[in-house]
């Protein structure tokens, strides 16, 4: 009996050797048809090239399918399934030669969104916030590898109070499918980089600030209806950008100036004297309020924001394109505990974008009482 175990208990060894052997050659051969260099795929382990595998099985369907139309990708999201009538198809045709007249303006956004990935990192994220793809050179930004983040979620590695906003623009309706289903947004991110450019433990990561802007993509592919594609890119406010044609400026909590420097009075035709204590608002073209309330709101809770492209009022009339990047600083360093909690400001750095526009229009009452002075 004692020698039927022993037998029993040997074959079972080899068994379980003869598994593992063929569990490896498998992983083995899954690994080698990974994208990667050779150095870094001897390096993974078995959840990694599943979870590696997947990422680009999952991309390799969202390349392969069609764009829709935007009739069908409108049905899509209406009713979450792709159209098979033949009726239906028809009635989308009507569209086709409306959508041939945007195609050369999609491909040039695109091409501006690709150009935006050298000061930055690409991301596509699937509906639900799975990390479908990254540029390589996301390590430069984030201390992280490609192969590190790619097949885990999106909200594993970002801030919890950003993740609703986030899942709003991974959200797709008919209605934007049609005007365009453009992302501009910031969200914090973890970086494992060190002040000194180093890659630290994930333990000890920090919260970096991104600015992210792409669009969604419709797929024909049901079990990819759509992905986000995304640009990102960090926001540390770099003094060594500025130029002639750029301002900065100081703001309390409210976006009052404190401070302004001595170029607003080329740009914008104000002295610094007359902007202290005014509104940032009070200078902002009416119709684009919201885009710098939403700035605002991204520095009260993120400390650091870019406002996207707004028009600010000139001083004798009409305006100019800018655009702000901004970051809740505060105003004094403490020197002991007792003075810990100091008082914050905003401190933006303003790029004027375009030369005056409509320089004849009065657009506010601030601006008629400085063309009738000036006119006396």
């Amino acid at each position: 009996m004692t020698a039927n175990k022993e037998k029993r208990r040997a074959i079972s060894r080899e068994a379980a050797r003869r598994r593992r052997r063929v569990e490896s050659d498998i992983f083995g051969d899954l690994s080698r048809l990974l994208p990667l260099q050779p150095s870094v795929r001897t390096h993974l382990d078995k959840p990694s090239i599943i979870r590696l595998a997947l990422s680009y099985i999952r991309m390799h369907t969202v390349l392969k399918g069609n764009t829709r139309t935007k009739a069908e990708a409108s049905h899509t999201v209406k009713y979450g399934q792709v159209m098979e009538s033949g009726e239906e198809r028809r009635d989308c045709d009507g569209g086709r030669d409306e959508e041939k007249e945007t195609e050369d303006l999609e491909a040039s956004e695109e091409t501006d969104m690709y150009l935006r990935i050298l000061e930055g990192f690409m991301m596509v994220l699937s509906t639900e916030g799975d990390i479908i793809f990254l540029s390589d050179n996301v390590s430069k930004y984030m201390g992280l590898t490609q192969t590190e983040l790619m097949g885990h979620n999106i909200f594993e590695f970002t801030h919890p109070c950003d993740h609703e906003e986030i899942k709003n623009n991974l959200r797709l309706t008919a209605g934007e499918v049609w005007y365009g289903a453009k992302r501009d947004f910031v969200m914090r991110i973890k970086s494992a980089l060190t002040h000194r450019g180093r890659s630290a433990n994930l333990k000890s990561a920090t919260w970096k600030v991104l600015h992210c802007q792409g669009s969604m993509k419709v797929c024909v592919v049901p079990s990819s209806v759509s992905c986000l594609l995304l640009t990102c890119q960090p926001l540390p406010l770099s003094h060594t950008l500025l130029s002639t044609h750029t301002f900065t400026s100081q703001h309390s909590m409210d976006m009052r100036f404190t401070y302004c420097d001595q170029r607003v009075t080329l740009l914008l035709g104000y002295s610094p004297e007359e902007l202290l204590g005014r509104s940032i608002y009070d200078l902002c073209h009416t119709l684009d309020t919201n885009c710098l309330t939403k700035n605002h709101l991204n520095l009260c809770f993120k400390s650091q924001s870019v406002s996207g492209q707004y028009r600010m009022l000139v001083r004798g009339g009409g305006y100019v394109w800018v655009e702000s990047h901004s970051a809740v600083i505060p105003n004094v360093r403490p020197k002991s505990r007792r003075c810990a909690h100091q008082p914050l400001s905003i401190l933006c750095v303003t790029y004027v974008l375009s030369g005056v526009e409509k320089p004849f229009l009065q657009l506010s009452l601030d601006q008629t009482v400085h063309r009738y002075l000036s006119c006396n």
